[in-house]
C-alpha cells in the first residue's frame, strides 16, 4: 500500500535543524514544520535563504501550504513562520503551553508590557490528543513537555511522528532539560509515550548531530529508538535517565543562538516592535540564564 502523503527534508547546517513539508498527494495541501530563519548573530542580520529553498520546493510541487506548525519555541534557531504567513498565507500553530513558555521569559528578557503571554501571536493552540485535518491527512497532536513546557509531537496519519527536540537519533539520545521549565522527569515520561506509539512510526527529529562516521540523518523509527537510544533505549528506567540527563546537562553550555531565539521565537517568529525611528533591538539579559 503506497502512502497517502510525502515527506521532504531540510536540512539547515547553521543549526543542524531538519524543516519538513509535509503534503497530501491527494489535494497537494500542505504543512511546514519548524522552519529556519537564517541569522548571523555578529551582525544581527536575517536572512531567508535557507526559508526561500523551501518556498521553491512548494511552488515547484504545486503545494497548498496551510499550516505552519513549530513543535515548541526553539533555543537555537529563529523561526521563518513569518516568511510563509506572508508568501503563502499559512496560519501559524504551537502547543497551548507555550503560554507558560512566554510567562517565564518575559519575566527573563523583561518584555514591553504589551507583550501578553496567552498565546494570541499564534493564530492556533493546540491541545493534548487534538487532531488537525490537511487535505485528507490528520495530525494528531501529542503533548511531550520536559525539555520546554511546550513540546509537542505530530503524529501523521498514526504514521510519522515529528517529535521536535524531544528524541535525536539513537546514537544522540535525547534533548536536554536545563531550560526554564525543563525537567528531566516530566521528559523521560514524554518520551515513553512516544516509544508506546507502534514500533515501525516514523520519528522525524528536528536536529542531528552526527556521531563519528554518518552522516547527518532525520528519521528513525521507534523500534530503533527503543532498542538503540543512548539515554532511554532498552528499558532504562526514570532514576537512572534523570541522573544520566541531569549530569549530562551540568556539562552543556547555553545554545549559541537561546537568547535571540527565544524573543523571536515566543511571538511567533515576530520580531519586537520597532522603536519610533523603525528599528528594530534584541535583548541581552546578563546573568540570567
Amino acid at each position: 500500500m503506497s502512502k497517502t502523503y510525502q515527506v521532504e527534508s531540510f536540512l539547515d547546517q547553521d543549526s543542524e535543524t531538519w524543516s519538513y513539508v509535509v503534503s497530501d498527494c491527494a489535494s497537494q495541501s500542505a504543512v511546514i514544520i519548524d522552519p529556519v530563519l537564517d541569522f548571523d548573530n555578529k551582525s544581527g542580520r536575517t536572512e531567508t535563504t535557507g526559508a526561500k529553498k523551501i518556498l521553491e520546493y512548494i511552488e515547484r510541487e504545486n503545494l497548498k501550504v496551510e499550516w505552519v506548525l513549530e513543535t515548541h519555541a526553539h533555543a537555537d534557531h529563529l523561526s521563518a513562520a513569518p516568511f510563509f504567513r506572508e508568501k503563502l498565507g499559512a496560519k501559524v500553530g504551537i502547543g497551548a503551553e507555550i503560554k507558560q513558555v512566554q510567562k517565564i521569559f518575559k519575566d527573563v528578557f523583561n518584555l514591553e508590557k504589551e507583550f501578553l503571554p496567552n498565546g494570541a501571536q499564534f493564530d492556533r493552540l493546540f491541545e493534548n490528543g487534538e487532531v488537525l485535518t490537511v487535505g485528507e491527512l490528520t495530525f494528531k497532536v501529542m503533548h511531550t513537555p520536559g525539555h520546554t513546557p511546550a513540546d509537542l509531537v505530530y503524529i501523521v496519519n498514526d504514521e510519522a511522528a515529528f517529535v521536535g527536540d524531544t528524541l535525536f537519533l539513537p546514537d544522540v539520545g535525547t534533548a536536554r532539560c536545563d531550560f526554564p521549565g525543563g525537567s528531566a522527569k516530566t521528559l523521560y515520561h514524554s518520551i515513553q509515550k512516544i516509544l508506546a506509539l507502534p514500533e515501525a512510526t516514523s520519528i522525524y527529529v528536528c536536529h542531528d548531530y552526527p556521531t563519528e562516521g554518518r552522516d547527518h540523518q532525520c528519521v528513525t523509527t521507534v523500534k530503533e529508538q527503543a532498542k538503540h537510544n543512548i539515554h532511554v533505549g532498552n528499558g532504562v528506567s526514570e532514576e537512572q535517565f534523570v541522573e544520566k540527563r541531569e549530569a549530562r546537562d551540568a556539562t552543556l553550555a547555553m545554545p549559541r543562538l537561546i537568547l535571540p531565539s527565544i524573543q523571536v521565537n515566543i511571538r511567533a517568529g515576530n520580531m519586537p516592535p520597532a522603536d519610533d525611528k523603525g528599528n528594530v533591538y534584541l535583548k541581552l539579559p546578563i546573568n540570567q540564564l
